[in-house]
């Protein structure tokens, strides 16, 4: 008899340990609660923007100021579009969709802020959770009994028990906190008893009874917030098509700006009016004279140039010796004494000795401003000869002419 129980008991262990195995790895990732231990509750990054089935968005075409695509320092670039050479004609995904980012050449439906963990983003900005997850108060999607309980615990039936100063939401599927007293108007309750902000509304600067005011960006010009990035314009003014500020009827094209009559524009902060474009350029505080402003405070390098602090500086593969300084991509500058680089004699593909001479390597010479091979140096100076003058004029001024007094500067040749 003791050994039949025995048999049973080890039958059902046996049992009960496949059970668990089976049931338990399945979902050891997503449950996050049990009436004993308490883990942390799962978050699935990232959302999902997933080309729909059958579905292939076109592709809208905009006008980008041409010198975003100058990637030479010394090559400026001619546009493409028909309407002015300082504009390139770009594809672009259409409003409402972004690039997909395992191929660029595709578009998928943008959520913004909306999506960005567990769910998929729909056509329309519509963020459709994954099974077993739901969007809450703050419009994220999180897990619901059994898989989680944010703020509260789930029990094998189910159910979800919500921890102090927290309650069941109207559909009983997850924890929301509760504020004892209502928040006002653009308010949601973000803890217990304490109120903040909605998604796209702030509080005024300095703090005033004004409450939460929605945020437009950019600024609505000649109109007033009344939405997050909805603007209400004032009696003769109007919006001009896929923009949302308020302005004068203007000729200009205005980008990142705003006209106040028909011929000027006002720039938003951060950006500088261009004449050419009659549009405003974004500025960069820092020195950016190697490199492009692509945008408010950020600098792109030039081909040979790498961010070093503040500046972009020239990469010189081979080195400049320890008594030179690179001075632009491969090109060294050797000087005795620390000062500005139009003070150093020009040493393109070459070093600098401790002298402060451009020294060459074996089997080139120097020709004016950089080494070169013997026989290149007839053929560079016959192709080349309004260059071939003005490192002349320059070498001569670096060396001589500077202790005179001219009537001009030459630029610096790169």
């Amino acid at each position: 008899m003791s050994l039949l129980r025995a048999l049973a008991v080890n039958s059902l262990l046996s049992f009960a340990f496949l059970f668990c195995f089976v049931y338990c790895v399945h979902f050891e990732k997503y449950w996050t609660t049990t009436t004993t231990t308490v883990k942390p509750w799962h978050i699935r990054q990232p959302g999902l923007s997933l080309p729909l089935p059958n579905s292939h968005p076109s592709k809208c075409s905009r006008e980008v100021p041409a010198v975003f695509f100058q990637f030479e320092k010394d090559v400026q670039v001619v546009g493409n579009s028909t309407n002015s050479i300082y504009f390139n004609v770009i594809e672009e995904c259409c409003k409402g969709y972004k690039r997909y980012d395992f191929d660029w050449n595709r578009c998928v439906p943008d959520c913004g802020n909306k999506c960005q963990a567990n769910g998929f983003c729909l056509d329309g900005g519509i963020c459709k959770c994954f099974d077993e997850f739901v969007h809450n108060h703050r419009n994220v999607c999180i897990p619901t009994c059994p898989l989680g309980c944010p703020h509260g615990q789930c029990y094998l039936n189910g159910t979800c028990i919500c921890d102090a100063g927290y309650e069941l939401d109207p559909t009983r599927k997850y924890c929301m906190p509760r504020c004892e007293s209502s928040c006002a108007r653009n308010e949601i309750c973000i803890e217990p008893n304490k109120c903040d902000c909605a998604e796209g509304y702030t509080r005024a600067l300095p703090p005033s009874t004004m409450g939460c005011q929605p945020i437009c960006i950019p600024d609505c010009g000649f109109g007033l917030c009344v939405a997050p990035n909805q603007c209400e314009c004032f009696r003769g003014y109007q919006k001009r098509e896929n923009r949302t500020s308020c302005e004068s009827n203007c000729y200009k094209r205005c980008e990142n700006g705003f006209c106040v009559n028909h011929t000027t524009c006002i720039c938003q902060n951060g950006y500088r009016y261009d004449q050419n474009t009659s549009s405003c350029l974004p500025i960069c505080s820092e020195d950016c004279e190697n490199g492009i402003c692509i945008s408010p405070g950020v600098c792109r390098c030039f081909n040979g140039y790498v961010r070093r602090g503040p500046k972009c500086d020239g990469v010189c593969e081979e080195g400049c010796g320890f008594y030179g300084k690179c001075i632009a991509p491969n090109v060294c500058g050797c000087s005795l004494v620390e000062g500005p680089v139009r003070n150093f004699q020009r040493c393109a593909h070459g070093n600098c000795n401790s002298k402060g001479r451009c020294r060459c390597k074996e089997g080139y010479v120097r020709f004016i401003d950089q080494c070169m091979e013997p026989d290149k140096v007839t053929t560079y100076a016959s192709m080349r000869p309004s260059r071939l003058n003005q490192t002349l004029l320059l070498e001569f001024n670096m060396l001589i002419g500077r202790h005179f007094m001219f009537p001009f500067q030459i630029p610096p040749v790169y």
